[in-house]
């Protein structure tokens, strides 16, 4: 089944831990900010990766990934994390997101930045697994249920 949505938006800032010793962000660290901003989009339906793992027996793993860099973030950069769910399935879930640097980051060589700048597309498909036996299993229906009726999510920004 097709899902386009609307992109749900979450916030992060680029800190030091997230750069290589030239101030860039590390390529692997896009997963791991695509991570968060999934895991901020199944909140905004009601629903923890903990709490649906200890209810339903399901979690979800990424099945695969596949991210184009097209210009490089830098430390103190603020960005805007989009999730755009492309397809869905009975148990998986096909995403594309997006790593923008929101305008007033530092730009090339320091310069203000105008007007966002899209740094990342990733598409990451994850499974729903039984979280014993990691055989897939069918996205809990009240959850299938959300993503598919329930309008976009409202944006939402890091505390």
């Amino acid at each position: 089944m097709s899902a386009a949505s609307s992109p749900f938006d979450w916030k992060i800032r680029v800190y030091y831990e997230d750069t290589d010793t030239g101030g860039v962000v590390f390529y692997a660290n896009y997963l791991k900010f695509f991570e968060r901003a999934r895991t901020e989009w199944l909140r905004s339906f009601g629903f923890q990766q903990q709490r649906l793992a200890d209810t339903t027996g399901a979690i979800f793993v990424v099945k695969s990934t596949s991210v184009d860099y097209l210009s490089p973030a830098r430390l103190d950069d603020e960005l805007r994390l989009t999730v755009v769910v492309e397809k869905l399935r009975n148990a998986s879930i096909e995403f594309v997101q997006e790593a923008w640097r929101l305008p007033s980051g530092n730009g090339a060589a320091g310069e203000i930045d105008q007007e966002a700048t899209l740094l990342a597309r990733g598409r990451i498909t994850v499974v729903c697994v039984d979280a014993a036996s990691f055989r897939p299993q069918p996205i809990p229906a009240e959850l299938l249920s959300r993503i598919k009726d329930a309008p976009a999510p409202a944006r939402q920004e890091a505390p």
